[in-house]
C-alpha cells in the first residue's frame, strides 16, 4: 500500500506556471479517489523562484489545496531553490513519520532525472513507483498513466551536475548536536600517527538513532552514502587527512586482514599500512574499533572486533600481519581499544559465554544465568598480551587516570555514541581511524 505521494512540479515549463492549481487539482483528484484509508501523506515538489520568495508558489497554490478535506493536514507544498532540496526535506518528512512506499508523480522527461537524485539520496529501505504525469499544451486536461516507454539515459555531464548539486546542498547544511569532536589517546605518538576515535556528534544525519555523525551506510538503514561522505568530509577536515585516500574494513565479523597496497580480500576485519597519508579505519557500534601503531617502523592498523572477532583473533591477526610485513618487533606495537559496548551492559547467550569463559572466567559475569555479561574488551587484552604485546602497550577502560580513558561503554552514553545493542537495526556507526604524518 502506498503511504506517501510525491508530485513533482517543481521543472514545470513557464508558460505552464499560471495552469498550475489545475494541474494540482486534477492530480490530487486523482489521488484522492484512488486512496485507501487512511488517506497517503501528499509532497507537492516546487521551485522557489527567486531567495525571498518561498511563500509566493505556497500561497499560489492554496486555494488548490483547500478542497481536499479528505487529506487535510497530510499534504504539504515544498518549495525550494534546487531539486536537491526539495526531495531532501521531503526524506525528512518521510523518515519522521518512517514511511518507506512513495509513489511519484511527474512529467515523462523528469523521470530518468528524479531516479538518478532518488538513488543518490535514499537506500533500498524506500520502495519507489511511478507514474506519468502528462501534460497537454492547453493544460486544461492531465492524464496519470503507467509510462509506455522507457526514459532515455542520462549523460554523463548531466550525471555529474546532479551529484555536484547534492553535494553542495549537503555541504551548506548546518552541523547536528553539537561540534564535531574527536578522541585521540595518549598511548600514540602524534609526531607520527594521525588518529582518533569519533563519537556522534557534529555531523548531519538526522534520524535520532543515526544522528548526526554517521559514518556508515547500508542498505537496511535510512541513511544513504552521500550523507556519510559529507560526514566524512567534515572529519576529514577537522582531523587533518584527506578523505580520497581513506579505507575503511570491509566487515565480515571474522579475522582477516588487509595489505595495503596488495590485492584487497572481498572481505576483511583488519587493515594495515606503512604508506604515508594513507587513512585506515574501523568502524564500531558496540563492536570495538581498535588502532594499532609501531613507532619504529612507522606502520599501523585497525581493526573492528566484536564478539565474532575476537574469539577469531582479529586483533592479533592484524598484529601478525603487521610484524610479517613490515618487519615490526611485537613489543614495539602500541594497542588501543576505542568506544565500545562494556561488561556492564553486554550480553550473549550462555553457549557463547562458554567460549569466553575459556579465556578467562573473569571475562565473564553471571556465569550461571541463560544470558551472561561479557567483557570482549578483556578477552581482547588476554588475547594480545598472550600474543607477545606488552600489557603496558595497551590502553583500554583499565587505565587508572579515568581522565584517560577513551573506551566509554557505547550502550551507556548514548548523548555520545551510537550503539546497535541499544538502538536496534536502524543504528549509527562512529570509527577509530589513524595514518602515519608525511
Amino acid at each position: 500500500m502506498v503511504e506517501a505521494v510525491l508530485i513533482d512540479l517543481f521543472s514545470l515549463p513557464a508558460n505552464l506556471q499560471n495552469s498550475i492549481q489545475g494541474l494540482l487539482c486534477n492530480t490530487l483528484e486523482t489521488v484522492e479517489k484512488c486512496s485507501s484509508i487512511p488517506a497517503p501523506f501528499v509532497y507537492v515538489m516546487c521551485c522557489q523562484r527567486q531567495r525571498g520568495e518561498r511563500n509566493g508558489e505556497h500561497e499560489s497554490l492554496l486555494p488548490a489545496l483547500r478542497n481536499f478535506q479528505s487529506l487535510k493536514k497530510r499534504l504539504e507544498v515544498v518549495c525550494a531553490l534546487t531539486t536537491a532540496a526539495a526531495l531532501y526535506t521531503i526524506k525528512q518528512r518521510l523518515d519522521e513519520k518512517d514511511l518507506s512506499i512513495i509513489k511519484v508523480i511527474l512529467p515523462t522527461l523528469r523521470k530518468g532525472l528524479m531516479k538518478v537524485y532518488i538513488e543518490h539520496l535514499f537506500t533500498p529501505v524506500y520502495k519507489f513507483e511511478f507514474e506519468d504525469l502528462q501534460v497537454i499544451s492547453d493544460c486544461k486536461s492531465l492524464q496519470i498513466a503507467e509510462p509506455q516507454s522507457e526514459e532515455q539515459a542520462l549523460s554523463t555531464r548531466d550525471m555529474a551536475l546532479i551529484q555536484h548539486e547534492i553535494q553542495m546542498y549537503l555541504e551548506s547544511l548546518p552541523s547536528l548536536k553539537g561540534e564535531l569532536t574527536i578522541l585521540r589517546s595518549s598511548l600514540i605518538p602524534d609526531g607520527i600517527f594521525l588518529h582518533g576515535f569519533t563519537t556522534r556528534t557534529g555531523g548531519i544525519s538526522y534520524i535520532p538513532t543515526l544522528s548526526s555523525c554517521n559514518l556508515f551506510s547500508s542498505s537496511k538503514r535510512r541513511d544513504p552514502q552521500v550523507v556519510v561522505k559529507e560526514n566524512l568530509r567534515r572529519l576529514a577536515k577537522a582531523a587533518g587527512f584527506n578523505p580520497e585516500t581513506f579505507h575503511r574494513v570491509k566487515i565480515d565479523h571474522a579475522n582477516a586482514v588487509c595489505i595495503m597496497g596488495k590485492t584487497e580480500p572481498d572481505s576483511y576485519d583488519g587493515i594495515v599500512t606503512n604508506q604515508k597519508g594513507v587513512t585506515i579505519a574501523a568502524p564500531g557500534a558496540d563492536c570495538i574499533p581498535v588502532l594499532f601503531a609501531d613507532p619504529v617502523r612507522k606502520a599501523c592498523g585497525a581493526a573492528h572486533s566484536g564478539w565474532k572477532g575476537t574469539l577469531l583473533g582479529v586483533s592479533m591477526a592484524t598484529v601478525n600481519a603487521m610484524v610479517s610485513e613490515y618487519g615490526c618487533n611485537m613489543k614495539d606495537i602500541l594497542v588501543v581499544l576505542g568506544p565500545s559496548v562494556g561488561p556492564c551492559c553486554y550480553k550473549l547467550p550462555q553457549e557463547l559465554a562458554r567460549d569466553f569463559h575459556r579465556i578467562d572466567p573473569k571475562c565473564v559475569r553471571l556465569f550461571d544465568s541463560a544470558s551472561p555479561y561479557i567483557d570482549i574488551r578483556r578477552a581482547t587484552r588476554i588475547l594480545l598480551e598472550s600474543g607477545g604485546i606488552l600489557p603496558e602497550n595497551i590502553q583500554d577502560d583499565s587505565v587508572t587516570d579515568q581522565n584517560q580513558n577513551i573506551t566509554f561503554c557505547t550502550a551507556c552514553h548514548p548523548d555520545k555514541f551510537y550503539s546497535h545493542f541499544r538502538d536496534g537495526t536502524n543504528f549509527g556507526t562512529q570509527i577509530g581511524f589513524i595514518s602515519i604524518k608525511d
